[in-house]
């Protein structure tokens, strides 16, 4: 009580102050205060710049916010969480350029208003059925901002509730008003960081009783509830599976709406329209501190229609879901980049019939069909009459505007303009799969030449194969298993030593480069059996046959879930050669510098931080003979199809050079990552290994190169692992030190710990450093560090240095 009572009194001084001085104190200038003035706004008293107000039960907030696209809005959040989720935007529409001169206040007229610096209207309540122009905005405990007489008054002259943004909270009636005949609609963002009304919207049927429905581009419906039953809607019985709250729909005179009553109304619940279409549900779990999605409709992403946008396919299997067809390229990358593929695809070269009257594009040659097999096809066909495929194929081909065909069991389709709502399927999935033909100029046949030829040339040497095959049966056998042997000879376990020649077969003579490094350039390849393999030829090897057999027999019993797997070797005349298995999602760096590339969650990062730390651990503590890896870098951390971790190039060290002066040469380019002792040219020990995973850690919680300069101060405040140690010695918030990107989607407990070991990592005493076993450990929320990690006389000299400036950058 005491406590409470020095919060109020506290909170009543502070309202003083803003009061008689006009300014806010330093503290009110962050975006989310802790101290606040109240819950309303009443006239005279507008908001501006980074004041806020709270509901009564500190369960809200109201003020403005920036999603990450250099616009702020009006908007109200939930306080309390870490993570900052807004349920409902005032201006989608019409962002503003800055917030310190903005205003949300209450005209003359009575009505709730926002203006720009320029004092120009931006937004609205619009309230026509005001009598009073005294009036007051109060936020409630709901998240519904209102519009009243007074603050015990009662009636209700307007509320946020009644024009939803994406989202709907307990309490909320999204429905229809029987008697104006309004509809509370949930209209999806743009994108992750762009309010703007995007392509979903979800609202009441017109007809029937309790079916919600979802509609693309406010004309395709794609999904439903079904009809309420009296317990639950026909098509989401997930409604039901949680006592925590109840699900009802209600009728009266005036409305019909959704209701839902909670048994415990501390819990957190919210559904919201994703900017991709999908309709989530979505818990709060205090024990994490994140929102726990707990159901979703339609189930399946692919099932949201037109998810791709034009010319673009969902394919549920992959990661990302969506891609362009062939001859195409995203529209607008940038959206891609945010998970929003809505902006669909465009041709990269113009078909030759475009424009008939051109010079050029008449010299150009015919427009071709290119073959893509096993796909829900497009919406919006044309059904002709045609004889056979040939006269379906001339058909499109004599019509410009004809953009695709598909013939199958004498029935032809054709389709003019964007295709729309394709979807990727297996051969053997439910429901209609269909061949599409798609027109494409004939430049793009290079890529994609002779489909047609090339598929009856397969049918052909498949039928002789076939006959071979039932003519000299036990031949083949024989023949193909001596082949099979030949190919590699099994040296020791698993281990395989290829000889020259099969390793130019398997990578097709090394046609496809995946990436070079300082120990030479890696191929991709494929093994008899179908798997893939990465092929790496190793150069400036000074070792003989004999001592390199013994290194890599050494290392091809080196496994563990989060190593790159060896398989074999070849080491011919002086060509030195290693086959590893093949990591499909490429190396970390690529997820997180590439700005094209999906942004990887926290989790993942996360998981890729501690398997990491798990296959140091084992090289260093666990090994018959221990391996310094010498190179941790984002470039050697590669993901497998699930984005587990698998560390690159151990070992690689030893295999090169055993007085290790060749490694240091090799690394200049990777400076960033060096402990001191490189430079100073101590003996190296397994602590150089942690000193580069610190690194990595910063660079995993920042989503950004540690070399790239952060902020507008000297290089004190521009360098993140110095704004990282200083923040974590100073108690401040981890939050701020996560990527942008992430929208502060994090565990705060598993940021603290990223953040805590990777300061403890970085230290210049590699006494002071911890082991990779520890570092697991304190990743894994076992060990705690028993006090805060001093800043690394290294990065200290930068402060000391450093043009004052820190304090106001970080």
């Amino acid at each position: 009580m005491a406590v409470v009572l020095l919060q109020r009194v506290a909170g009543t001084a502070l309202s003083l102050l803003v009061l008689l001085l006009g300014v806010n104190p330093p503290f009110l200038t962050r975006a989310h205060p802790s101290h606040v003035i109240s819950d309303s706004i009443s006239l005279g008293r507008p908001l501006s710049g980074n004041q806020t107000i709270v509901s009564r039960g500190s369960r809200f907030e109201l003020g403005f916010f920036t999603p990450g696209n250099s616009h702020y809005y009006i908007g109200i959040w939930y306080k309390n969480i870490p993570v900052q989720t807004v349920i409902w935007v005032a201006n989608r529409e019409a962002p503003l350029s800055s917030a310190e001169s903005s205003e949300l206040k209450l005209s003359h007229d009575g009505n709730l208003i926002l203006v720009n610096p320029s004092k120009n209207l931006v937004w609205s309540s619009n309230a026509t059925s005001l009598k009073s122009n005294s009036t007051i905005a109060i936020l409630l405990d709901t998240g519904n901002l209102v519009l009243k007489k007074s603050h015990v008054s009662q009636a209700l002259l307007w509320q946020s509730f009644d024009h939803p943004t994406d989202t709907w909270v307990p309490g909320q009636r999204v429905g229809v008003n029987k008697i104006t005949g309004e509809y509370q609609v949930l209209t999806s963002w743009k994108n992750s960081r762009d309010p703007a009304p995007g392509l979903f919207t979800r609202r009441l049927a017109p007809r029937g009783s309790g079916n919600y429905i979802s509609l693309w581009n406010g004309s395709v419906e794609y999904d439903h509830t079904g009809e309420w039953n009296g317990h639950s809607f026909e098509f989401l019985p997930q409604t039901t599976l949680n006592q925590n709250f109840k699900f009802s729909f209600v009728e009266t005179r005036e409305r019909k709406y959704i209701n839902c009553t909670m048994s415990n109304t501390s819990t957190l619940l919210r559904l919201v329209l994703d900017f991709t279409g999908q309709l989530k549900g979505f818990t709060w779990l205090n024990d994490s501190q994140k929102w726990m999605l707990i159901w979703s409709r339609p189930a399946a992403q692919c099932d949201v229609y037109s998810i791709c946008g034009a010319f673009g396919v969902c394919d549920q299997k992959s990661v990302p879901l969506c891609s362009c067809l062939r001859g195409f390229d995203p529209e607008f990358s940038g959206g891609w980049g945010l998970g929003d593929w809505s902006g669909g695809c465009v041709r990269r070269s113009a078909l030759q019939c475009a424009d008939n009257s051109s010079s050029v594009t008449s010299r150009q040659a015919p427009d071709v069909f290119s073959v893509i097999p096993d796909v829900k096809l497009p919406t919006d066909s044309q059904s002709l009459l045609a004889a056979g495929a040939e006269e379906c194929k001339l058909a499109c081909s004599h019509d410009c505007g004809c953009s695709a065909y598909s013939y199958h069991g004498s029935t032809c389709l054709t389709w003019n303009g964007q295709l729309l709502n394709l979807r990727q399927l297996s051969s053997g999935a439910d429901g209609p799969v269909g061949t599409l033909h798609l027109r494409l100029a004939a430049s793009e046949q290079q890529e994609y030449s002779h489909t047609d030829k090339s598929k009856i040339l397969s049918l052909a040497i498949t039928g002789s194969i076939l006959g071979f095959l039932i003519l000299s049966s036990i031949t083949l056998l024989a023949i193909k298993s001596r082949c099979s042997s030949a190919m590699g000879e099994t040296v020791e376990g698993s281990l395989t030593l290829f000889n020259y020649s099969e390793l130019q077969q398997i990578t097709n003579k090394f046609s496809t480069l995946l990436g070079r490094g300082g120990f030479g350039s890696v191929f991709a390849g494929m093994l008899p059996d179908s798997a893939p393999v990465a092929v790496k030829k190793l150069q400036g090897l000074r070792q003989g046959e004999k001592q390199f057999r013994a290194e890599v027999m050494t290392l091809g019993k080196v496994q563990h879930a989060n190593l790159v797997r060896l398989r074999g070797f070849c080491a011919e005349g002086d060509k030195r050669l290693l086959v590893y298995d093949y990591m499909p999602r490429g190396s970390l760096d690529s997820h997180l510098f590439n700005g094209e590339a999906p942004c990887l969650d926290w989790r993942t990062r996360y998981e890729v931080a501690l398997g990491t730390a798990r296959a140091l651990a084992y090289l260093h503590e666990q090994c018959r003979e221990r391996i310094i890896h010498c190179d941790i870098k984002p470039e050697n951390i590669l993901l497998d199809d699930s984005y587990h971790p698998k560390v690159a190039d151990f070992g690689m060290a030893k295999l090169v050079a055993r007085d290790l002066s060749r490694v240091l040469t090799t690394m200049r380019g990777t400076i960033g990552y060096l402990a001191p002792e490189w430079i100073t040219g101590l003996p190296i020990t397994p602590k150089a290994d942690v000193y580069s995973f610190g690194m990595v850690l910063f660079e995993l919680v920042s989503g950004r190169r540690n070399t790239m300069m952060v902020g507008d101060g000297g290089a004190a405040a521009s360098y993140f692992p110095l704004l990282a140690a200083l923040e974590i010695n100073g108690g401040g918030d981890v939050l701020r030190l996560l990527d942008h990107r992430l929208w502060g989607d994090a565990d705060v407990k598993e940021l603290t710990r990223a953040c805590m070991a990777a300061c403890w990592c970085v230290q210049e005493d590699e006494s002071c450093r911890p082991t990779m076993g520890e570092v697991v450990r304190i990743l894994e929320g076992v060990l705690v560090a028993g006090r805060l990690p001093p800043i690394p006389r290294s990065l200290q000299y930068l402060v000391e240095s450093g043009d004052g400036s820190l304090s106001e950058n970080r």
